[in-house]
């Protein structure tokens, strides 16, 4: 692949990949629909083909040794399968995502404003040798023209991108793109109005786990969701509802927000023994909410470990059959689907 950020290898997209010209769209493509909008509200699962791009340097020329590996950091063929496969479990099967093509590039991103990283003084800024370079954004138009992401999008080969790098690559945990494009834990990507569809690109870190991950995606559920209520007015926002805890509503909680459980007192206190009323059950049956509720605490989900509470909390999402005002009962063809939320 031609571009700033060679790549050590390539999979069967190679030969179409080396016919992609590298350089913007003069116009904007065809829109195409996505596979995703093409489902029936709640009644199929909803797959997304995604681009994993892994920004991971060699810092050892003669032995071909990465950043990843020389930090002693994960793997991304180890995160990969548990974070799949948690999306999958706790969506009731209806979030599932296939990494459709992989580039590991052996490059570091480039900065918004110009300034690029030398592996040796990443090393330095890693190791608090120095201090990083501010800001720390990274150029994302720089990586949407290397990886022709605005016409992938349009030609219906890919739904999202997941990038993997190391501290300080400068991602974003989530951003949307394309056009209508809206915040998604991050304000969406400037000038891609010129792209049919909405796409988020994932930013993730090796240096950490899939609680890690989740956490990244679940801030991505709480901008879409929130997105798709927001003319919804008192009852009938029930996403206000489903995010409430014991601290801000007093007796009224229900399943909480990504950093605060039912009973937290701070955020990402999820392992507080303190005993809350809590409404989290009731989700589990929606659209029938009948404002039950039982005493909860951390037992519930894992005693303060990340990757626990986010499984919880993303099992309680709705994945059901119909629509409530609306809206759809499957709230993951929304998280899934930016596409199907309305302008």
């Amino acid at each position: 692949m031609s571009g700033p950020f060679p790549t050590r290898s390539v999979n069967r997209f190679t030969r179409f990949i080396d016919r992609l010209t590298g350089h913007p769209m003069s116009e904007p493509p065809e829109p195409t629909p996505s596979k995703a909008t093409t489902q029936p509200p709640g009644q199929s699962s909803i797959m997304s083909r995604v681009l994993l791009i892994n920004f991971d340097p060699t810092v050892e020329p003669d032995s071909h040794q990465t950043i990843s590996a020389h930090q002693r950091w994960n793997r991304v063929d180890d995160l990969l399968p548990g974070f799949i496969s948690d999306l999958a479990e706790c969506s009731g099967g209806q979030a599932r995502y296939q990494v459709v093509e992989r580039q590991d590039v052996d490059d570091i991103p480039t900065k918004a404003d110009g300034f690029t990283y030398s592996v040796q003084s990443l090393l330095e800024v890693l190791n608090r040798h120095a201090a990083p370079h501010n800001p720390d954004w990274m150029d994302y138009q720089r990586v949407v023209r290397q990886f022709n992401l605005y016409e992938r999008i349009a030609r219906d080969e890919i739904d999202e991108v997941w990038m993997f790098g190391f501290p300080y690559a400068g991602f974003y945990e989530s951003r949307m793109a394309g056009i209508g494009a809206f915040w998604c834990n991050a304000p969406a990507l400037e000038n891609s109005q010129q792209c049919p569809r909405r796409f988020v690109m994932m930013g993730f870190n090796y240096e950490r786990g899939v609680g890690e991950m989740l956490e990244s995606y679940s801030h991505r559920v709480e901008s879409i969701m929130s997105k798709v209520y927001e003319r919804e007015q008192a009852n009938s926002n029930v996403w206000e509802r489903y995010i409430r805890y014991d601290k801000v509503a007093p007796g009224q909680a229900e399943v909480g927000t990504v950093h605060f459980s039912p009973n937290s007192d701070r955020d990402y206190d999820w392992g507080n023994p303190r005993r809350v009323p809590s409404r989290c059950d009731d989700w589990l049956n929606y659209p029938n909410l009948n404002g039950l509720s039982r005493v909860v605490n951390c037992t519930e989900w894992g005693n303060g470990d990340i990757r626990a509470h986010h499984r919880w909390w993303l099992r309680h999402l709705p994945h059901f059959p119909g629509t409530r005002d609306g809206i759809s009962n499957n709230w993951w063809n929304y998280i899934v689907d930016p596409n199907s939320v309305r302008a």
